[in-house]
């Protein structure tokens, strides 16, 4: 089969494109027949940072030995111990090598597609829909009718964090570019924000919760943006280049945040099969609509990853395995 792979060169390390066996599923695995796979922030970092993907590894049960996580297609085989799904089911959720025609992932990781649901619609949701569900539900609690401000309202977490919280009923304000603006508007912000031209901690304006993508003010800055008993929840350090200034921020953040009124927290998704059919659900009702920027096949997951790390992206990127066929 074709699949994307790790490839060191006399330039570093890179992704290229090979011919490969087959994976049969473990006993608690499924195989899937790839019909799309999504970009994320993390395929940039594991590429470029070795060390990342070692221990993401030791942590985890998942060894990253091949790029891609969001997956959807259809079940090609199950192992003996496969309960939940069958030989022909249209699924979705996370695995590793996800950038192939073929990927095993445990039964955990996946849901359900709805028939209505695109493959590409689901492969866009696992990572990024997580993380925005479960920071803005789980962590932040939103109320009907509070008010929250989202930092990176355009990117994959952002556009589905905006909807999410619509659903959940908050006054929503999302911060973007200036291209940018008019979708985040249609895909239900009260109110948009241009950083290019306006610094939402100088405005006077309070929130009850921000969901910070970017990582881009200071601590000082965001308290002063936040009402005296609200949340900060910050899920986008794996989008800072400098690790150091990464740990600076979390060393900072931990020693002061206790002696504040307000809550600062960090967030990293967790894979949680409920959660992934939750999301499928919001899509299938219409209530949330996975906002798709470009579409890559398979021999250019190289370029698709590269125009991720430019960071200018709106919604998700997408490889569509079935042009590869």
């Amino acid at each position: 089969m074709k699949a994307i792979v790790y490839h060191r060169s006399s330039s570093g390390e890179t992704l290229k494109l090979k011919e490969i066996e087959k994976p049969r599923p473990a006993d608690d695995e499924v195989l899937i027949k790839v019909h799309a796979a999504s970009v994320n922030p993390f395929d940039s970092h594991t590429l470029r940072h070795s060390l990342l993907r070692r221990v993401v590894s030791s942590i985890s049960k998942l060894k990253v030995t091949r790029p891609g996580r969001d997956v959807a297609g259809q079940v090609e085989a199950i192992g003996r111990n496969i309960t939940q799904f069958k030989v022909g089911d249209e699924v979705f959720g996370t695995c590793n090598g996800a950038f192939a025609e073929y990927a095993c992932g445990r039964e955990s990781a996946f849901a359900i597609k709805p028939p209505n649901v695109s493959f590409e619609q689901a492969a866009s949701l696992p990572i990024a829909g997580l993380t925005a569900l479960q920071g803005l539900r789980d962590k932040a609690r939103i109320q009907p009718d509070q008010k929250i401000l989202i930092n990176g309202a355009s990117g994959g977490v952002g556009t589905f964090a905006v909807q999410i919280a619509k659903t959940l009923g908050a006054e929503v304000t999302g911060v973007c570019s200036t291209k940018n603006l008019e979708m985040v508007r249609s895909i239900g912000a009260n109110r948009v924000i241009d950083y290019t031209q306006e610094d939402f901690t100088s405005q006077g304006r309070h929130y009850g919760v921000i969901f910070d993508l970017v990582a881009n003010h200071s601590f000082s800055q965001l308290r002063r943006a936040l009402t005296r008993d609200g949340i900060y929840i910050g899920a986008g350090v794996l989008g800072i280049d400098s690790m150091m200034k990464v740990l600076t921020d979390q060393i900072t953040t931990s020693v002061r945040s206790p002696f504040v009124s307000q809550k600062f927290q960090s967030l990293m998704a967790r894979l949680n099969q409920k959660d992934l059919a939750d999301l499928a659900s919001l899509v299938a009702e219409g209530k949330v609509r996975p906002i798709i920027d470009r579409r890559f096949a398979l021999n250019e997951v190289p370029d698709a990853v590269h125009y991720l790390e430019l960071r200018h992206t709106s919604g998700k990127v997408i490889i569509n395995v079935d042009q590869a066929r």
